[in-house]
């Protein structure tokens, strides 16, 4: 594989949010990783597939202590978590980061044959051999690939709050898609971040820790948050508009 000239690139948003993903990796697992400013510290909601360090990238953005916060606990949002001091997840999911033995690779023969149905089934096209279609240096090896195991620092619950000094975020509780997935609530601004709850494109709801019954309560839960804009785990950003048209049409589909 070639090398790339750069790994992340970077979005910025108003009120002090920056987006960073990694275009050389599969949409699959291409997570959007959200950094938030804030007064006495800042945020950083997921941290990317590990294959390259999130921590270094975001070194001109970071001049406060960062808090690091995994929506859940997915390969693709957790592979630099391990790089911070202040590490949080949901308490459901926490306890499963140290060891790690979750599902976690980005060689394609690493999925099982009905899993890749079911992601080409959803409009998933894994092709090739790996993930990747570019090495972030010359001397990486995609099949040295891991989640470095990490012990969270503080358990969320529903309900919790993310105080940055200037900036509070209320924790939302929002499983379905697994067990201990979590959104971010700014209510001052009208700001959500969703994790992998909602995005604007193929939710999975099939996962082996998956619930479609949780997923509908908490479809039905963000259908009814007053949000602005929606920052999800993947894709673009989008409005409340769209946020009530996805949430319908998973309801619709689940009914």
């Amino acid at each position: 594989m070639r090398i790339a000239n750069t790994w992340w690139q970077r979005q910025r948003f108003e009120d002090g949010v920056t987006r960073l993903f990694e275009p050389h990796v599969h949409p699959l697992v291409r997570c959007n990783v959200w950094h938030v400013r804030g007064r006495d510290r800042d945020l950083l909601v997921d941290t990317g597939l590990g294959v390259a360090s999130i921590r270094e990238e975001i070194a001109d953005l970071a001049e406060k202590p960062v808090v690091a916060l995994a929506t859940h606990i997915h390969w693709d949002h957790v592979g630099c978590l391990h790089e911070f001091d202040e590490r949080l997840m949901h308490g459901i999911e926490a306890r499963r980061m140290n060891p790690y033995d979750e599902f976690a690779t980005i060689e394609t023969r690493g999925f099982p044959a009905p899993v890749l149905a079911y992601l080409e089934a959803m409009g998933y096209e894994i092709e090739g051999e790996y993930l990747i279609d570019a090495l972030p240096e010359a001397d990486y090896d995609p099949s040295d690939y891991h989640i470095t195991p990490t012990t969270p620092t503080r358990e969320l619950e529903n309900g919790d709050v993310i105080d940055l000094g200037d900036r509070h975020f209320e924790v939302l509780h929002l499983p379905g898609h697994s067990p201990g997935s979590v959104g971010l609530w700014e209510l001052a601004s009208g700001m959500l971040f969703s994790g992998d709850a909602i995005y604007d494109g193929a939710l999975i709801d099939d996962l082996p820790d998956s619930s479609v019954s949780d997923y509908v309560e908490t479809m039905k839960r963000l259908r009814d948050t007053p949000a602005r804009i929606v920052h999800g785990g993947h894709e673009e950003s989008f409005g409340r508009e769209r946020l009530v048209e996805l949430a319908d049409a998973y309801l619709a589909q689940r009914a």
